[in-house]
């Protein structure tokens, strides 16, 4: 049997796109979800044995429109009918179909999707789970689980957002001046959770991998619309220098690769450069905020040629004002890490401590945890905390290298608290 895997990839790539390409054809959420779903099923049907088209997105955008149309048809027996040239059958039209879908406009129908996703009339938590949803295609199972509340309540969570969208008939444009404080700092944090969509599974799937150039793309192009915000270039820069590491966080089996451990010459030179004059021209403005001191962090790992060259203890001071404007248990635990190389693991440890309750359902607490109590020889405590990890770990590669740790604890090598969690 042929191997289709190849088809799941390029649907949930598209998925963005056409989504955001229907949705300003139809300028209904369920329409939009629908006529991708129609498309997809359609997709699954004919490109095994006609392979992929030029271009997935479009034929996808094509295909789910022409559905769209016909379940407006049955259901609305008014509604004219679009030129029969565009209901027509596929097979002799796919050659020109991009051009026909007037390509140069959906590909940026994302980021308008983005603002609607951010309408204030929502609810934040409502905002976050319809962009997750909607936009980068997370299932509802899985954004449950990071709310902390069953699928079932997420479930009527989206609903509800997509029907209070269609009751304000939400404007499909980006915000005026006047609008946009109200709704850039939202738009800014769904693009930082599409990126990290693809960032935490990339290393083991290549199609959620995809989500990160997609992210980088509608930040670029979110920055050419407020060129003088400096939280947007932060942004912008956290992301090219963590996603300019991708090609050396994997080895060729597919194993997690420690950031210290990592080949830094794997890294993407260009992406560090772009990064790194944006990381420059938003301190200029004199206004930290959150995404330029993490994007500051992130440019101290990647100005350091070796691993040993990193200037931990600026690292740290960075975290300490990151702790000030944003306080949450995340960024201290990831402060303990500089802190373990700067001032050794039990100052770490003593700084993590009154975390444990908050993050007792975090794998990266715990593996940062299990390797502090390594370093400082506490064998029983490591292996309690490794194993806590292993439960909690999002991924088969996640598990497989806390098991590394486990296998080590009697070996007189120790590991890296910083580099655990990576």
């Amino acid at each position: 049997m042929t191997d289709n895997a190849w088809i799941g990839a390029a649907l949930a790539a598209a998925r963005p796109q056409a989504v955001s390409a229907l949705l300003r054809y139809f300028r209904q959420l369920d329409t939009a979800e629908e006529a991708f779903q129609e498309a997809c099923l359609r997709a699954i049907r004919t490109w095994p044995e006609k392979g992929p088209p030029r271009d997935p997105t479009a034929w996808l955008i094509f295909v789910g429109r022409n559905s769209g149309v016909d379940a407006i048809r049955k259901t609305r027996r008014n509604v004219a009918l679009p030129p029969e040239d565009l209901l027509s059958d596929l097979d002799d039209t796919e050659a020109d179909m991009a051009e026909r879908l007037d390509g140069e406009h959906y590909r940026d129908d994302i980021l308008r999707l983005l603002f609607i996703c951010c309408h204030p009339d929502l609810p934040a938590n409502q905002q976050i789970a319809l962009a997750l949803r909607i936009v980068a295609g997370v299932p509802t199972a899985q954004i449950a689980r990071a709310f902390l509340v069953r699928e079932t309540a997420m479930e009527q969570r989206i609903t509800r957002a997509k029907a209070r969208v269609a009751a304000n008939d939400t404007p499909f444009d980006p915000p005026d001046a006047v609008a946009r404080q109200e709704r850039l700092g939202t738009v800014a944090i769904m693009l930082y959770l599409v990126f990290n969509e693809g960032y935490s599974r990339g290393h083991a799937d290549p199609a959620a991998a995809q989500l990160c150039d997609e992210a980088i793309r509608l930040t670029r192009l979110l920055l050419q619309l407020f060129p003088a915000e400096p939280e947007i270039m932060g942004l912008c820069a956290l992301m090219l220098l963590q996603h300019s590491r991708s090609p050396a966080r994997t080895d060729a089996n597919g194993q997690i690769v420690l950031l210290d451990a990592q080949d830094r010459t794997l890294w993407s030179r260009p992406m560090i450069a772009e990064g790194l004059a944006l990381v420059d021209k938003a301190v200029r403005h004199g206004t930290p905020g959150s995404y330029q001191v993490q994007a500051a962090i992130a440019a101290q790992h990647a100005r350091a040629l070796r691993a040993e060259g990193t200037d931990w203890a600026a690292i740290d001071r960075l975290y300490q004002i990151l702790e000030v404007i944003q306080p949450s248990p995340v960024i201290t635990l990831n402060r303990a890490v500089a802190v373990s190389k700067s001032r050794g693991p039990a100052a770490a440890l003593a700084l993590i401590a009154p975390l444990a309750d908050q993050l007792d359902n975090y794998f990266h607490f715990h593996g940062v945890r299990g390797g502090l109590l390594q370093q400082l020889g506490n064998a029983t405590a490591a292996r309690t905390a490794f194993n806590r990890a292993i439960a909690l770990a999002n991924s088969p590669a996640e598990a497989a290298h806390i098991r590394t740790h486990l296998d080590a604890l009697s070996a007189p090598a120790l590991p890296d608290p910083a580099a655990i969690a990576k």
